[in-house]
């Protein structure tokens, strides 16, 4: 069984985490990994482009609102 001072310590612990977590992205730091469909569809993979300059541009699709 936890005390109240432990649970203290792993509540704010979570807290901490989730601000890193959800923080603004900083010039210079590494981009999370993700993966997103190219105009054809093709499921393309951050990492795919590793070592190479890539510029992401989002807009939005023909006939749709936004």
């Amino acid at each position: 069984m936890l005390n109240k001072s432990q649970i203290k310590i792993r509540v704010l612990s979570l807290f901490i985490i989730a601000s890193i977590l959800t923080a603004d992205p900083i010039i210079g730091n590494r981009a999370p990994e993700f993966s997103l469909p190219d105009q054809d569809g093709v499921i393309r993979n951050l990492g795919d482009f590793r070592g190479r300059k890539l510029v992401v541009y989002f807009f939005p699709k023909a006939d749709t609102p936004g």
